[in-house]
This record gives structure tokens, sequence and C-alpha cells, in this order.
């Protein structure tokens, strides 16, 4: 399903199950030790997703472990995004030469729990679903709203190393085309000596789950060694 966001030079894999036999590196089981199962489950598919997503690449299998924040450290080259929730897992990679950031997330299409959307909503976003979302109402889109803010961090943080706040950030879908425009509220990243304002995402909502994806592209920057 993510698959269905992404440009041709991102390399995805999702699961809907944990596979017994899904195993991890020594570095990556000392990351969970004390996890619970349902924890230990999800890090271990997402992973192994992400391992034959990278092999595709031709990247060999490495531990993955996350890094400051929960980002997970991808190998020289490459980088991507990783999400996980009820039912579904997904990695998504791309090589540096190609892409300067992912972002994906996905969530359940279920409505999001009480008191978290004025948490995470701006006013003029709480207008957008007053007005425009109201008539779309076979989709959650509170929840959509979650998860592409959450795909906007994920996208914005390999390039800061800065925490981005749900408010610092204002999302509008179109519900229609499905996609949404992230516009950001502070300085954005600097990139080959250009300032990013913002992120332009997908989305999709399909068999119970809201997905949604960010990718930008190399061609818009120039050389890879820009950036990486």
């Amino acid at each position: 399903m993510i698959e269905r966001l992404l440009p041709n030079w991102v390399s995805a894999v999702e699961a809907s199950e944990d596979p017994p036999d899904a195993a991890l590196f020594p570095a990556e089981r000392a990351v969970i030790a004390r996890a619970v199962a349902t924890r230990r489950a999800e890090f271990t598919t997402v992973r192994m997703c992400a391992r034959a997503a990278l092999g595709r690449l031709g990247v060999p299998a490495g531990p993955i472990v996350p890094g400051p924040r929960g980002a997970p450290t991808w190998p020289a080259g490459v980088v991507g995004s990783m999400t996980h929730c009820a039912g579904y897992r997904a990695a998504a990679v791309a090589r540096c030469r190609d892409a300067v950031t992912v972002g994906i997330d996905a969530e359940p299409h279920a409505p999001l729990p009480s008191g978290v959307l004025g948490a995470i909503a701006r006013p003029e976003e709480l207008a957008w679903l007053a007005g425009t979302g109201a008539g779309w109402p076979a989709t959650h889109w509170d929840r959509l709203l979650f998860s592409a803010k959450e795909a906007v961090y994920k996208a914005w943080y390999p390039l800061t190393g800065r925490w981005l706040d749900f408010q610092e950030a204002v999302v509008i879908p179109d519900p229609a085309a499905g996609t949404f425009a992230a516009r950001l509220l502070v300085p954005g990243p600097d990139v080959a000596n250009r300032v990013l304002s913002g992120f332009a995402g997908r989305f999709l909502v399909a068999e119970g789950l809201i997905v949604t994806a960010i990718t930008v592209g190399r061609q818009q920057f120039g050389p890879a060694d820009a950036v990486h």
C-alpha cells in the first residue's frame, strides 16, 4: 500500500503480520531487551521490512538502531523512514543521490482519542476540519492530520536534528487529490543553500488504515554531495 504514495526511486516494504522467524542484530536486541512483547514484535518486523527495502537498493543488511529522539540510524548514503501501528509495519528508503529526505506514517483509520486533536491542531486546521473536511465525512480527518504531522516530523528531523512541535507546522489536505501541504512556522532546513518552507505529501485511506508520505527528491537541489 505505501508504495502507491512513493516515487520509483524509493524502495518500500510493508508487512501486516509479525513473522516468528524475524531476527535482530545484537545491537538491536539490546535496545529492546526490557520491552514488552508487542513492542519487540513491531520493532523487529519493521526492521525486517527496512532490511528488505535496503536489499532492493543493494545495501547489505546491518543493524538499524534508534539514534537521537528515536530516529533510525541508516547506512551511509541512505535516507529513510519507518512506521508501525496495529496490524501494519512499513519502511521506505532511498539513496542520497536520489532523495533528500523521506517521511512515512501509518495510523488506524479511526478518530483520535479524546483530547489529542486540541493538542496537535492549529486554529486554521480546526477551521479546515469543520469546513472542507466535514464535506468528506467518510475520512477521519483528525487522524489523518495527526499522521501527516508525524510524516512531516520524520522528514524534518534528519535535515535539522531538531524537534518540531505539532503546533509548528500547518497541514492542509486536498481530499480530491489525495495530497497535503505542510507549511513550516519555524525556520526551515537549509538544503543546498535553499531554505525549505514546507513539505508536500500524499495520503491514502484503505484497508482500515491511513498512510501518509513525504518525499523530497534530489533533482530539485543539484548534486548529491550538496547535502550528504
